[in-house]
Order: structure tokens, then sequence, then C-alpha cells
């Protein structure tokens, strides 16, 4: 018996220290698995990040038409007096796969804004030149007068171009009183730009209602985003663009734009003068003094005109981009300013 008592001592102890093992080695094999678990994890939210941010291609987006207009629609491919008119859907859709990108970053959001020179005529930039409209431009191309002047360094004395009103600008830093730090969405480079012509939007912003403008084709198609890299083709209606005839008509700029403002009725004056000519109907401004509108109607008082045998044939409009006035309704309703984008191509 005292052999036995002198052993159960003995016994717990070796019991214990292995049962200390055990739940060391239990712990431990626990933990290897929860490490194991949590880079697993991390692993997929990475991989899931590098994908969200992933630049998008033309082959990314779904693009598919549920067209919502009985009238007017034109095919993908059309005749055209003696030739044949096309959408451009290679090209819709590499901006769409712009738009996607840029969307799935972390942006605070701009808009360049000088409508009328409201915030001030830009400062004549370091090599300009005299249009034929005799008006300053950069050598781009970019009028002064409605634009916003982009330096290249913050201390520069001069601008080195001009920035579109309207431009979409992703906005890099405002550290000081006057300047503002941007790089172009609608443009290429990172500029310095006084702060009075720039309208931030914060990072919240979703576009998911863009307007393609073709000046090549004269034809719009309006999409609209109903998932990641999906879209849906709206409309696909002939159009009439700006034309090139000086000193009044311009033509419609390529590039892309926020829409800015939109009025029931665009009224307009009679070339050369203050005097009120007519209106246009359904108007939904993008840049400078360019509109998406319906018919004009060349009397104040007159009622609104459905379509115009003109839309889809050449360019004739002032900068404007002319549409059915039920299709003009339909972008006036759906875009909302600072949220949609109008892009022209040619």
């Amino acid at each position: 018996m005292r052999k036995i008592a002198f052993f159960l001592p003995l016994f717990a102890i070796l019991l214990t220290v292995a049962c200390k093992n055990t739940s060391k080695n239990t712990s431990a094999a626990e933990r290897r698995k929860q490490d194991s678990l949590e880079k697993v994890k991390k692993a997929e939210e990475e991989a899931r990040e590098a994908e969200r941010t992933r630049p998008r291609t033309a082959a990314d987006i779904k693009l598919d038409k549920d067209i919502k207009f009985e009238k007017y629609n034109l095919e993908d491919t059309y005749p055209y007096e003696d030739t044949t008119r096309v959408f451009q859907f290679d090209k819709i859709k590499e901006r769409l796969a712009y738009i996607e990108t840029f969307q799935a970053q972390k942006i605070n959001y701009g808009v360049l804004q000088n409508y009328k020179n409201r915030n001030r005529e830009a400062p004549v930039v370091e090599n300009y030149v005299r249009n034929a409209y005799k008006r300053v431009s950069d050598t781009l191309g970019n009028e002064r007068y409605q634009s916003a002047p982009l330096y290249r360094e913050e201390n520069s004395k001069k601008p080195s171009i001009y920035g579109r009103d309207g431009s979409l600008v992703r906005i890099e830093s405002a550290d000081t009183l006057d300047m503002v730090k941007v790089t172009g969405i609608s443009f290429e480079g990172t500029w310095f730009v006084p702060k009075r012509y720039v309208k931030t939007k914060g990072d919240s912003i979703k576009i998911e209602h863009v307007a393609f403008v073709d000046v090549t084709n004269q034809n719009i198609c309006v999409v609209e985003r109903t998932g990641e890299n999906e879209w849906k083709i709206r409309s696909m209606n002939p159009a009439t663009s700006g034309r090139h005839k000086p000193p009044h008509a311009m033509e419609t700029p390529v590039g892309m734009f926020f829409v800015q403002e939109q009025k029931a009725k665009m009224f307009y004056y009679k070339d050369g003068t203050t005097s009120i000519e007519g209106f246009a109907p359904y108007a939904t401004r993008f840049t400078n003094g360019a509109y998406i509108h319906g018919v004009p109607v060349n009397n104040p008082k007159g009622k609104i005109i459905e379509y115009s045998w003109s839309l889809g044939t050449t360019p004739r409009s002032h900068m404007c981009v002319r549409n059915a006035s039920s299709h003009a309704k339909y972008v006036y309703d759906n875009f909302k300013p600072f949220q949609s984008v109008v892009v022209v191509i040619d």
C-alpha cells in the first residue's frame, strides 16, 4: 500500500505535465491555424482590392441595348447619303472603361468652372495664339474665354495651358490659400489652378449616366450604369453638333465634361445682338455655352418642336448638340449635375 501511495503523487505530476504539453501543442496548432487563416484572408482581401482598382479595358465592359425610345432610333451602322455612318462602340467602351477605372479609385473630385468668365478672366498663357475667332487660345486650341488657367508650378508667373470649363479633375492638395493642385481626368498632367476656378465635389460621386456625342457621325448614344462594368444603351439617336463658322458658331469641343446646369428653356440671342430670338427646350449644359437640347424654336413664345429634318445631317449648331426634343427631355430628366458626364468623340 505504501508503494502505491508513493507512486500516486508521481503519476499525478506526470499526468499534469503531459496535459500541459498537450495544451501547449494544441494552442500552438490553433495559433498556426489562425495565422494561416488570417494570411489567406489578407491575401483574398489584397486580391479583391487589386481587382477592384485594376485599370479596366474595353473588353471588361458589358454594354447591352435597352432602348427607351420608339422613334428616331438608329442602327449600329446606317446609310447616310452616299456613305455609311456608325456608332463607334469601340471608343464608347474605351471611355466607359476609363470611367470605371477612375471611379474605383479613392478620388476627391473637382470640376473646372468659368462659365462666361464668372470666376474672372484667365491670364494669358506663356505661348498663345489668336484663333479664327480672334480670341486668345493656347497651342492646344483651348480658348482663354471661359477657361481656367493651368500652371506647371505653384509659383509660375504665367499659366501654360487652359483647362476647359466643365473638365473633371482629381484634387491632389490645397495647401496654399490661393492654389489647388489637380490631376486631370478630362485632360493629361498635374497642374496648379487658382481655387476660384475649382469646384470641389468630394469623393462620393458615382457616375450613372453618360451621353456620347459623335461629331463625326452626327449621332448621340446615351448609356446608364446598371452594375460594376455593366451599362445599358438607352438611346441611339441622330444629333447635330456645332459648326466652325466665325464669328458666332463654333464646333462642339471633343472631351469629357461634367453636366453642370439645366434649363427647361434655354433662350438664345440673334447672332451679334442682345435680342432674344428663340429658345431651345430641355437644355443640359456641359461646357462653356454648349448644351444638349431639343429642336430650337425661333420664337420666344413658340411651342416645342419635336423633330427636325436637319438632325443627324451636318454640323449646324453654335456649339450645342441638338436632338429630338423628347430625347433631350430624357437627358434633362435623368442626368443630374455633377453626377453625369457628356463625352464628345470624333
